[in-house]
C-alpha cells in the first residue's frame, strides 16, 4: 500500500512518531474480522459457540468478538434473523463511551424519565444497533433513538438494519441535521459519528487511499462544523455529545473537538478509556491500527453548557387527523386484536391499511418528530386487507414480539437459506396460515403455508442474491 507522504506527517502530528510507525506498517496486514451480538436475541457465550473460531473479545464492548478468519456471512441465517450485526471493533468504541454519557444521564435524571437519543450519521447502522441494545439494557422500554442518514439510499438500508436487529424504540429518519434545529434541547444524548477523510478505511478501501488529501481533510473538518453547528441547537443544556470520526489526524479530531467547545459552548470531558493500545489525545481517544485492534476510530466526550431552549412540554397531543403525514391511532378493534402479541405495552397507529406498533412510553414523542418525516417508527406490525391481517417480515423480527403469537416451524439451514432465498418452500405438518419461519429458534420471517406450497413473505429487496 502506497501512503501519502503528507498522510504520513499528519499521523504523526497527531500520534507521534512511533504511534505513525506502527500504523503505517499495520495497514499492510490484512483487517481483522469482529461482530456484535444481540443481547436480546443471542447471548455473547452462545453466538461464540456458533461461530467456534473466535479469537477473543472485544475490551470495550461486552457483546463483541473477534473471529480468526472471515466466514461467509451472507450464508448465515442468523445474520438474517438479527442474532449479531458484524462491524469493525474500533466502530465499537464510540458505543462505550455513549455508555459511559448514559450513566452519566442516568444518574441525574428520575427513573420515569424517557431517555432522548440521536445517532446523527447513522448508516449503514452499526452504532444505532450497539445504542439500542445499551439503551434497552439500562432503560427497558423507556428511551427513544432517532436514527439518521442524509443520503436516501444509505437510509434504505439503515431502515433495514434497524429493522432486522428488532428494536421497537428505534425512529429511523432521512433529515438534513439542519433540520433538527426546530427540536430545542430535545435530545439528552447525541452521538455524531460524522462523515471524515476515512483514514481508518485504507484496509478495507484502496478508493480511500486514492482519494486521501490534505485539501480533502480540510474540506471535511469544515464540514463536521457546519454538522455539528446545524444539530447543536436540539441537544439539551448538559446534554451529552459524542463525537465520533474513523481518521486520525488532528485537523477533523482534537481540533474540531476545540472548536465546538469554544463556539458552541461545551466542556470537553474525559472519555473513559481503560484499555491497553488506545492513545490519548488532546482532547479524546484514538484507536489506531498497530496499537489497538481495528481500523482505527476517534472518540471525545462533550457537555453542553449553552441553553437551546426546551420543546419537550406540550408532546402528549394526538396525531392530527387531517396530517397526510401523520399516522391516526389505531381503532379499539385493531388495537385489542394486536396487543397480545407484545412483550410490552403499544399503542399502535394505521394509516392507509398499514399498522405500527409502538412502545407506549415512546409515543407521545412521535408528533414533535413528524417535521423529520421518519422513513421507520416502531415496529411495522402489517396490514389489514379487508378483515385479513397480513403480517409485516418486521413483526416476526421483532424483540417485542411474544413468540407463542403465530404458529412456528423449524427450518433446518438448507430450508432456511432458500426461505432467505426465496425458493419455493413446502413445510411438512405446520399448520395452515400464516406461520414463523425459525432458525435455531430464532425468527427469519413469515409465510403463508397453503399446505402444499408457501407464499413466502420475506422482502424482495432483502433476498439473499448469491448463488446458493
Amino acid at each position: 500500500m502506497e501512503l501519502n507522504p503528507v498522510f504520513i506527517q499528519f499521523l504523526e502530528d497527531a500520534v507521534g512518531a512511533s504511534c505513525a510507525g506502527a500504523a503505517v506498517e499495520a495497514l499492510s496486514l490484512p483487517a481483522s474480522v469482529s461482530v456484535r451480538a444481540n443481547p436480546f436475541k443471542m447471548q455473547a457465550g452462545e453466538l461464540a459457540g456458533h461461530f467456534g473460531n473466535v479469537d477473543g473479545s472485544v475490551p470495550w464492548c461486552p457483546d463483541g468478538m473477534f473471529l480468526g478468519e472471515r466466514p461467509q456471512f451472507t450464508l448465515d441465517p442468523l445474520l438474517h434473523a438479527g442474532a449479531y450485526y458484524v462491524q469493525d471493533s474500533s466502530a465499537m468504541f464510540p458505543g462505550h463511551v455513549f455508555r459511559q454519557a448514559l450513566h452519566e444521564i442516568m444518574d441525574r435524571r428520575a427513573g420515569t424519565d424517557v431517555i432522548r437519543v440521536l445517532d446523527l450519521c447513522a448508516a449503514p447502522g452499526g452504532k444505532t444497533t450497539d445504542l439500542a441494545a445499551s439503551l434497552r439494557t439500562v432503560c427497558g422500554d423507556r428511551f427513544i433513538l432517532v436514527a439518521n442518514e442524509i443520503m436516501k439510499q444509505r437510509a434504505a438500508v439503515l431502515s433495514d438494519n434497524a429493522g432486522i436487529w428488532g428494536d421497537p424504540s428505534v425512529i429511523v429518519t432521512s433529515a438534513d441535521p439542519s433540520a433538527f434545529a426546530s427540536l430545542g434541547g430535545f435530545f439528552d444524548i447525541i452521538l455524531a459519528d460524522v462523515p471524515c477523510s476515512g483514514e481508518g478505511m485504507f484496509r478495507k478501501d484502496q478508493e480511500a487511499v486514492a482519494q486521501w488529501s490534505a485539501d480533502n481533510v480540510m474540506m471535511c473538518q469544515a464540514r463536521q462544523r457546519r454538522i455539528i453547528a446545524d444539530v447543536w441547537p436540539s441537544l439539551a443544556e448538559d446534554g451529552l455529545l459524542v463525537y465520533s470520526t474513523c481518521t486520525f489526524n488532528r485537523y477533523e479530531n482534537d481540533e474540531n473537538v476545540a472548536w465546538i467547545a469554544a463556539n458552541l459552548g461545551a466542556d470537553i470531558l474525559e472519555a473513559d478509556a481503560p484499555y491497553d493500545g488506545l492513545l490519548r489525545t488532546g482532547h479524546g481517544v484514538a484507536l489506531v491500527p498497530g496499537m489497538a485492534r481495528g481500523e482505527g476510530q476517534y472518540c471525545a466526550l462533550l457537555r453542553k453548557t449553552s441553553d437551546s431552549g426546551n420543546v419537550t412540554g406540550g408532546m402528549r397531543k394526538s396525531f392530527g387527523k387531517n396530517d397526510p403525514r401523520s399516522w391516526k391511532r389505531a381503532g379499539r378493534e385493531i388495537s385489542a386484536r394486536l396487543s397480545d402479541m407484545f412483550c410490552c405495552r403499544m399503542e399502535f397507529l394505521e394509516k392507509e391499511g398499514r399498522i405500527v406498533a409502538v412502545p407506549e412510553a415512546s409515543v407521545q414523542y412521535l408528533p414533535a418528530l413528524e417535521c423529520l418525516h421518519p422513513l421507520m417508527r416502531g415496529v411495522a406490525a402489517g396490514q389489514l386487507k379487508g378483515r385479513d391481517f397480513v403480517p409485516d417480515a418486521d413483526l416476526a423480527l421483532s424483540i417485542a414480539l411474544k413468540k407463542a403469537s403465530f404458529p412456528e416451524a423449524g427450518l433446518d439451514l438448507r430450508k432456511a437459506l432458500a426461505f432467505l432465498h426465496r425458493d419455493p418452500l413446502v413445510l411438512d405438518n405446520a399448520e395452515k396460515g400464516y406461520v414463523a419461519v425459525t432458525y435455531e429458534g430464532l425468527p427469519l420471517g413469515f409465510v403463508k403455508n397453503l399446505g402444499n406450497r408457501c407464499n413466502s413473505l420475506h422482502p424482495q429487496h432483502r433476498r439473499i442474491r448469491m448463488d446458493i
